[in-house]
Formats: structure tokens, C-alpha cells, sequence
């Protein structure tokens, strides 16, 4: 019977050292596994993406266990080969997007502990793909990409309906609602990065805020502007007498909307009609993703 493999978060006094560990059943470190985390942390990568690591390394360490493989020694395209097989034989399978991550770390695995790329073994993988002339004109070329990889599927966005809409911008009742919203929509923050908003980041006299983004990377946004577009709470007592408990939300919401949020409240909710600006977020210039968050009919 195999030794039991875990994940363990423990915070090291050390910066350099990776806070999420694997373990086997006698609590001895797995060595290189661990090794390649505490160079990921090196790396400045962040939290979420340690933790990542670390579970896709935890998978395929069970894995190696059961077939007696010597990691990352014994590691060839034929092994990732029967890797990917069990995946796609469980019930229920993983997303072709979860197999390919977890190729992705083993083929960094590889390289960090050899210094070269996998051995391609008994089975041989490659793709064809086309790339743009570095001038920007003739005839595309033809790269071929070594390496094991699923094929994923690409989603299409389906624009969400007027009513649809409507219903998603009457939902709004506290000024937490209007904060997050707007500041996801409007200013293109991530969700982590409106959880990780505090009060101090925020320079009322400029109008701008301070935001820690993935990888820890800190930037200075502007606030959105034009609040005349935004849609504004259906109920205004009950809007004024949530945010009166709350005057981090209650700051926040007036600091994005403007200073007479209660003041403007319509008799009936009107129809959103966000346009983009030159500065835009990023998803707000997609046209699919655009009419389907701001109902634009285009």
C-alpha cells in the first residue's frame, strides 16, 4: 500500500521559501517537489499560484507513487502519455484546461531539475501552428510545437438579454453592491483585487486608488468618472440605511459614484447605456463581453 501525500500550508519565517509543502504519511519533506516551489517563490509568484503548483505537483506525485516512477528522472512524453490517460479515464474526467496546467508544471519540473526539455520516449507529440511575419505583412509561417497537449475547446460568449440586465442592475441594495460592481465593471479590477481594497488606497483628493494585482504587482488607476451612466440603487432608504452602518462601503460608493449618490435616485430604473472609454478596461473592449455585462446592442 502507498504512502499517503499531502499538502501542507506553513508560513516560514524565510521569504524565499515556498509556504505550501507536500508531505508523505512520516511528515518528510518531498524534496523535489519542494525544491521547485521554493524557486517559484523566488520568483516572486504569487499565493494562488504557489497553491496551484502545489496541488498539480501533489496529483501527479500520487500518480508517480502507484507506477513506481523515479521523479523527475524518469519523466518522457510516454510517461505523460499514461499520465493523461488516467485523468481522462476518472469519473468524472478534468477539463482539457486542468490536463494541460498540470503538462505545463511538470515540463517547468523537468527543466528546472534538468536543464533541458522532456525526452520524447516511446510516443511522439507535435502541432502545427501559424505565426505573423515580424513586419506585419506576407505570407504567414509555420512553427511546429513539440510536447504533449489537449485540445480546448474555445467558449463563445452569449450577450445576456435586456431583461436580463435590468434584473442583474435592480439587484443592487447596499452600497457594497454599488462598490464592487463598479469598481469590477467600470474599472476593470479583479475580484481579489476589490477583496483586497483597503480604505488607505484610496486618494480621495486625486481620484485615484492604489491596487495590488496578480503577482503582487501594485498600479495607479484612475475612478471612473461620468457617474451620470451608472445605474443608481432602487431603494434609497433602505441603500442609506445599510450604508450608515458601513462607512468604509458607504465612502467607497460615494467616491466612485460621485458625492450625491442618494441624492439621484430614479423613479423607475433606467436602461444601462455604459459606453467604453478611450482607456477602457480591458474586457470592456471585447465586443462579445461588452454587450454581454452592458447590454449594448451593436
Amino acid at each position: 500500500m502507498g504512502m499517503k501525500l499531502r499538502v501542507a500550508y506553513q508560513p516560514s519565517q524565510r521569504a524565499s521559501v515556498c509556504p505550501y509543502r507536500l508531505f508523505d504519511e512520516h511528515a518528510h519533506e518531498i524534496d523535489w517537489a519542494n525544491a521547485f516551489l521554493d524557486a517559484q517563490r523566488v520568483r516572486q509568484l504569487s499565493l494562488r499560484s504557489l497553491r496551484i503548483y502545489a496541488y498539480d505537483l501533489l496529483h501527479f506525485a500520487r500518480w508517480a507513487q502507484q507506477t513506481a516512477l523515479e521523479v523527475p528522472l524518469q519523466i518522457t512524453d510516454s510517461v505523460l502519455l499514461e499520465y493523461v490517460r488516467h485523468q481522462l479515464d476518472r469519473q468524472p474526467p478534468p477539463t482539457p484546461q486542468t490536463v494541460n496546467h498540470r503538462l505545463g508544471v511538470l515540463r517547468c519540473l523537468y527543466r528546472f531539475h534538468q536543464g533541458c526539455e522532456i525526452p520524447p520516449g516511446h510516443a511522439h507529440f507535435s502541432s502545427a501552428y501559424t505565426t505573423r511575419s515580424p513586419l506585419g505583412y506576407g505570407r504567414p509561417g509555420r512553427g511546429v510545437a513539440a510536447g504533449l497537449r489537449l485540445q480546448e475547446t474555445r467558449r463563445v460568449v452569449v450577450p445576456l438579454s435586456a431583461d436580463q440586465v435590468a434584473t442583474f442592475w435592480n439587484s443592487f441594495r447596499t452600497f457594497r453592491d454599488l462598490a464592487v460592481v463598479g469598481l469590477m465593471l467600470l474599472d476593470g479590477l479583479r475580484s481579489c483585487e476589490v477583496l483586497g481594497l483597503r480604505l488607505e488606497d484610496l486618494h480621495i483628493a486625486d481620484r485615484q486608488m492604489l491596487v495590488q494585482g496578480k503577482g503582487n504587482r501594485q498600479r495607479l488607476l484612475q475612478s471612473f468618472q461620468n457617474s451620470k451612466t451608472f445605474p443608481q440603487p432602487k431603494n434609497e432608504e433602505r441603500l442609506a440605511g445599510q450604508g450608515a452602518g458601513n462607512p468604509a462601503c458607504s465612502r467607497l460608493s460615494r467616491w466612485l459614484l460621485g458625492p450625491s449618490t442618494s441624492a439621484r435616485v430614479p423613479k423607475e430604473p433606467a436602461k444601462s447605456r455604459l459606453q467604453p472609454r478611450l482607456t477602457a478596461p480591458l474586457f470592456l473592449q471585447d465586443r462579445f463581453l461588452s454587450t454581454k455585462l452592458c447590454g449594448i446592442n451593436r
